[in-house]
């Protein structure tokens, strides 16, 4: 997104807050009731506000008075407001209610091994004790069911529309690759790509977990705001490789979660050497970046992890190295990380909000 349709979007976002939510009198992006917003090159406007299921009548007007406010501002050349309703029963028996700690695994740009990270530190949590789930949400490239072992399988239909996860190595996990043909391309965009990261959070039957990471896709667009307006997040943990190229989206990725009011776990830096068979590192991308990074930006680093054969073979095979190879020296790395952010989690903690189920 340029510059411009970055401040239009902030303009956006503004305006459509000055419209009171009819249930908690906050203002529509406050409250958490805007979705999808999705801003053409040519001015073209659309989003949806949600409303809960049972009261759609009460945000006709909410909506009414969202467009006509968005379509006041200058370039905005048309508004679409679509309005939806949300099954709170569905709710109550489906999402992450009954999760003590939803944690974001981010890299704000791709090709990092986010994805490979994301899946052991869920091994590495498992192996701690802790039920575990993990939510891939990298709706245009999900890989949990190759890091899994998991191509072909779908999960099952639970009460109503929900799902139910599927289980592989402790833990349970869903991805919209268990969804889709993975030969299809994933040409999802705006409220198409939204739409499907609000099904994966609010229709899974997940049950009682300890923790369940949520793999983010690459980037800081609409899934990632979407994702942190709908669920209350115990923390982010940002993954990043060495070099400058990699560290300028992670400090875009921290600045988008403290502007968002999500704690920062840490940081890990991934890929961060190679161990010849001699013992001598080679810093193949540089050296020390996330660490230096975490230092500015004021947030914990949580460690270090190397170049290594046997994290990629694994993730190739579809066998975690935290779960197959427990003993193996990067999976210790994975359990360390794990319990420092454990332990960040309770540092960083805030009281729980008060929660009113309509």
């Amino acid at each position: 997104m340029n510059n411009q349709l970055a401040r239009l979007k902030e303009q956006i976002e503004k305006r459509l807050d000055t419209v009171k939510d009819p249930v908690s009198g906050k203002g529509l992006m406050s409250a958490g009731r805007i979705a999808g917003l999705n801003i053409g090159d040519d001015g073209k406007v659309s989003f949806t506000i949600e409303a809960p299921a049972g009261i759609a009548s009460e945000y006709a007007h909410a909506r009414d008075k969202g467009e006509a406010a968005v379509h006041e501002i200058e370039g905005v050349s048309a508004v679409l407001a679509v309005l939806t309703t949300h099954d709170a029963k569905l709710a109550s028996a489906a999402g992450i209610g009954r999760v003590k700690h939803v944690v974001a695994v981010a890299s704000a740009k791709g090709g990092v091994g986010k994805s490979t990270v994301a899946v052991n530190l869920a091994c590495a949590f498992a192996s701690l004790g802790m039920k575990t789930g993990l939510l891939d949400l990298d709706v245009y490239g999900p890989s949990a069911p190759t890091l899994l072992g998991l191509q072909g399988k779908k999960p099952s239909q639970g009460q109503g529309k929900s799902l139910l996860p599927l289980e592989a190595y402790n833990l349970k996990t869903m991805s919209i690759g268990y969804l889709v043909d993975p030969g299809s391309p994933m040409i999802w965009r705006g409220a198409m790509a939204t739409s499907a990261v609000r099904q994966m959070i609010d229709e899974v039957m997940w049950g009682d977990l300890d923790v369940l990471l949520l793999d983010l896709p690459p980037g800081t667009g609409d899934v990632q705001l979407t994702l942190v307006q709908r669920v209350p997040l115990a923390g982010a943990i940002i993954v990043s490789t060495p070099q400058e190229m990699a560290l300028a989206d992670v400090r875009r990725g921290i600045s988008m979660f403290d502007k968002t009011h999500a704690p920062i776990l840490g940081v890990i830096e991934n890929m961060a050497y190679y161990e010849t068979p001699d013992g001598h590192r080679v810093h193949i991308f540089g050296e020390g970046g996330a660490r230096r990074t975490a230092d500015q930006a004021g947030v914990p680093f949580l460690g270090e992890i190397p170049i290594d054969v046997a994290l990629r073979e694994s993730a190739d095979a579809g066998a975690p190295l935290s779960a197959t190879q427990p003993d193996h020296p990067i999976s210790r790395r994975f359990r360390e990380i794990a319990e420092a952010a454990l332990a960040n989690i309770t540092r960083l903690a805030k009281p729980a909000p008060s929660i009113k189920v309509i």
